[in-house]
């Protein structure tokens, strides 16, 4: 019998029906490895699953009393992540790797918090109206998550440094920096040893619209109808996508390489500026422990996702907040040990970004073929030159 082997082979053209089919048969696959898992620490993977959507989702009885605690708090979760998403769609759009976003993000809630303590100190006579201080405020965050993100950038374009050592070694600088300020430089005198600064003012804080779901949510999905608009809808996103799909052919068209790093670079910081923004003004109030907790590194995984489409940025932060707020209360529900739902959330992760290789290739059985043998050797008659005379 002939024996066969599988190859991965590329696809001519992505089809409609593997795009739609590939994603659900992964997360059909993730979820039946979970119940596996689930099985092998005693736990009943129906109820677990039951009890994840209820922790994200909330139940229909809290429903009913007008109680949506778990939704809120679930798309509380989803803010930074969109952002942070949409920030790394764009520089992987252009194919510049930017895996600094969690240190644009930390960046952008020191500016946030410098503006909201700082400025009504500096400029007491400053009217205090969250219509001057908000903008104010947004306008650092981004400056300043810009900035953070176009030193790599600038390291790349004029000396083709990797970005992908500077973003990633920067998240550090940016990280320890933060925590240099809220534990030494700007710690409360008040807060009785604990580490953090002041609350910031009521003035400059983000409007909460019900619980603590608060306005960075419709900053989001505005910031997602920009990008859409520049990448879909304009000459400059025509270019990022020509630049990322060959820098030979956008030498030829006449795009400036170095121009467009920078540019999308800028962007892309700044969309991250404001995630941290987000989280210093609509959640915390003050800069402390709990910025940076990954969300600029799991905004990686939403792009990867979404493929770098900004619509399917929100749909798969949203969902990504419903496996993590569901994975934590799974731990409080049903008492399973702290490991379960990280591994969960892993594996489930692991079958959905490994089931997107299959909408651009495909797997064939190929039947192994033998070499053929050598021809049996035969004499070869070798004529003898000899030497001209004469």
């Amino acid at each position: 019998m002939m024996p066969f082997s599988l190859k991965l082979e590329k696809r001519l053209e992505i089809s409609r029906t593997a795009t739609f089919l590939v994603p659900i048969v992964s997360i059909v696959l993730a979820l039946l490895f979970g119940a596996v898992l689930l099985l092998l620490v005693g736990a009943n993977p129906w109820q677990t699953y039951r009890a994840m959507l209820e922790g994200a989702f909330g139940t229909p009885a809290q429903w009913q009393e007008g109680r949506y605690f778990n939704l809120i708090e679930t798309l509380v979760k989803a803010t930074p992540l969109m952002l942070t998403g949409l920030s790394v769609a764009v520089a992987f759009r252009m194919r510049f790797w930017n895996i600094g976003a969690e240190g644009q993000l930390v960046m952008g809630g020191v500016a946030a918090a410098a503006v909201a303590l700082w400025i009504p100190v500096i400029f007491p006579g400053l009217p205090e109206s969250r219509w001057i201080y908000l903008p104010l405020i947004i306008i650092a965050s981004m400056v300043v998550g810009a900035i953070w993100a176009l030193i790599p950038a600038i390291l790349k374009a004029y000396l083709k440094v990797d970005e992908i050592i500077t973003t990633l070694m920067f998240n550090y600088i940016a990280i320890l920096y933060y925590q240099y300020l809220f534990n030494i430089v700007w710690k409360d005198p008040e807060g009785f040893g604990f580490p953090g600064t002041a609350l910031i003012p009521e003035f400059t804080r983000l409007p909460r619209m019900t619980g603590r779901l608060h306005w960075g949510i419709i900053i989001a999905i505005v910031a997602a109808i920009v990008v859409w608009i520049i990448m879909d809808r304009t000459r400059w996103g025509y270019e990022i996508r020509l630049i990322g799909e060959s820098q030979t052919a956008g030498r030829y068209a006449g795009i400036s390489l170095a121009g467009s790093i920078l540019l999308v670079m800028f962007l892309s910081g700044g969309l991250a500026g404001l995630a941290g923004m987000s989280e210093v003004t609509g959640i915390s109030y003050r800069l402390q422990r709990g910025l940076a907790i990954g969300s600029g590194f799991t905004g990686i995984i939403v792009a990867w996702l979404a493929r770098l489409n900004p619509w399917g940025v929100l749909l798969v932060a949203f969902l990504l907040a419903v496996l993590f707020v569901g994975g934590e209360q799974i731990q409080i529900t049903m008492g399973l040990p702290a490991s379960v739902a990280p591994v969960l959330q892993g594996a489930i992760l692991l079958f959905v970004l490994g089931g997107g290789v299959f909408t651009r290739y495909r797997l064939r059985l190929v039947r192994s073929v033998p070499p053929a043998p050598p021809p049996s050797g035969t004499a070869v008659d070798v004529e003898e030159v000899k030497p001209l005379e004469g």
